[in-house]
């Protein structure tokens, strides 16, 4: 297979997979879901799904969160790691979207990458999943499988997620990073697939007999 074959393979058998892909953090609006993507840096989404409820019940809006001090915060949020960084973040965060914002989350790649906490990642997370515009975050299951599907050279998060774009036409890349995630987690993960074993892994490679190596996200 070529790469573009190996693409719209990818493509059909996640859409077989997964026809309606759901978020997996839970939320209510932009706002906790910005919260609640902050928090699943190097967390899992299980985790952060027990944490937030407990979280919001005290603060579900930037004014509320705004009056907790970081030490409130941080004794809620501890079990997602992290927690001191991650608190400062959230209080402040808050204060910014008062302050310039109107407390609304902006629609913009730039001022969500001016608030404190919130990386590419995070921004292309609230974009995509809370206002439904084009972007393609990429975790660490992403940046792994997107290597053993021959779909990137896998330099970096950066690299990867530049390759995704110019592959996949853009109405998809909503719906197709959750997929990714998904096999990810349950049949292409870091140990139980080495680029061999998987059903999409084999299929896109059907002679690759060594494991393969991929640089890290």
């Amino acid at each position: 297979m070529r790469k573009k074959e190996r693409a719209a393979y990818v493509s059909l058998r996640l859409d077989e997979l997964y026809p309606e892909p759901t978020i997996p953090l839970s939320h209510k609006d932009p706002y906790t879901l910005l919260i609640a993507v902050l928090l699943s840096a190097q967390c899992t989404d299980v985790r952060v799904n027990k944490t937030t409820p407990d979280l919001f019940k005290l603060a579900n809006e930037p004014d509320a969160m705004a009056k907790l001090s970081v030490k409130k915060i941080d004794a809620i949020v501890r079990p997602c790691g992290l927690s001191p960084r991650k608190a400062t973040a959230i209080r402040d965060l808050s204060k910014i979207l008062i302050a310039k914002h109107s407390g609304k989350v902006p629609r913009s790649f730039d001022e969500l990458e001016a608030l404190p906490g919130v990386g590419h990642k995070t921004a292309s997370v609230v974009m995509t999943q809370a206002f439904g515009l084009p972007a393609f975050p990429v975790d660490t299951h992403i940046h792994r499988l997107a290597q053993r599907w021959g779909l990137t050279s896998g330099k970096n998060v950066t690299v990867t997620e530049q390759d995704l774009k110019r592959l996949f036409p853009e109405e998809s890349w909503n719906r197709l990073h959750l997929q990714i995630i998904y096999y990810g987690r349950e049949h292409c993960t870091a140990r139980g697939c080495d680029g061999t074993k998987c059903e999409i892994c084999r299929t896109c490679y059907p002679n690759r007999r060594k494991p393969v190596q991929t640089n890290k996200a």
